[in-house]
């Protein structure tokens, strides 16, 4: 490793994962303002705050049960990253439906 990305190696990333929710809500609050968003995208970046408990969740389901991190433990990480494919859909699914019926 490059000798002064190590400092780096040591930080804990909760606090900054903690910190990034709030521009995330921020960005939520606008969304649901905004009449140019698709509802059924609407939901999907809701939902996305759904994939993040999860995350959460199965993270200390995996530590507690195996000692392990969430990517270490296969079936709980897939669980986890099947929300935000779910969240994800959602989004895409909601735009696509509205450029469709932007070009009737």
């Amino acid at each position: 490793m490059i000798d002064f990305l190590q400092p780096l190696s040591s930080l804990d990333p909760g606090p900054i994962f903690v910190i990034s929710l709030f521009p995330y809500l921020i960005f939520l609050f606008w969304a649901q303002k905004s009449t140019s968003i698709p509802k059924t995208s609407l939901w999907g970046f809701r939902l996305t705050l759904l994939f993040v408990a999860m995350t959460i969740v199965c993270s200390i389901i995996a530590k507690i049960n195996y000692d392990q991190e969430l990517t270490d433990v296969d079936y709980l990480h897939g669980s986890a990253e099947a929300f935000l494919a779910l969240s994800d859909g959602f989004i895409v699914f909601g735009f696509a439906a509205m450029l469709k019926n932007s070009g009737e």
